[in-house]
């Protein structure tokens, strides 16, 4: 069982703490919940490892009325968790911009922390 006491801050990067507050409320809620589950040294509910934007990135999975809904982070480091990207997802597969967009992220937080 982890540490109850253990908590790591959310570092949203870019535009992605606007995107998350711009879901709907029952989404939004949901996905502070997972976040929440996060910060605490948990897995959220639903979610996959999303190798290809880089290692240890994973993809929180959010169904809701008004669609399919993922945040894509990153929480392998000791400081905090990064949240790379929020949106709505709008097809089956997840488009090419969501994941350059995470990737780019992704690259950048890796290249700030020297890893």
């Amino acid at each position: 069982m982890k540490d109850c006491y253990t908590f790591k801050p959310a570092v949203f990067r870019g535009s992605t703490l606007e995107d998350l507050r711009a879901f709907p409320l029952s989404a939004k809620k949901e996905a502070g919940y997972q976040l929440d589950l996060v910060q605490r040294g948990l897995d959220p509910d639903h979610w996959k490892p999303m190798n290809t934007i880089g290692q240890g990135v994973r993809e929180i999975k959010i169904r809701d009325v008004a669609g399919a809904f993922r945040v894509i982070y990153v929480a392998k480091f000791a400081d905090a968790i990064y949240i790379l990207h929020c949106f709505q997802k709008k097809t089956q597969k997840t488009s090419k911009a969501d994941l350059a967009l995470a990737a780019r992220r992704y690259s950048e937080l890796i290249e700030e922390l020297g890893q």
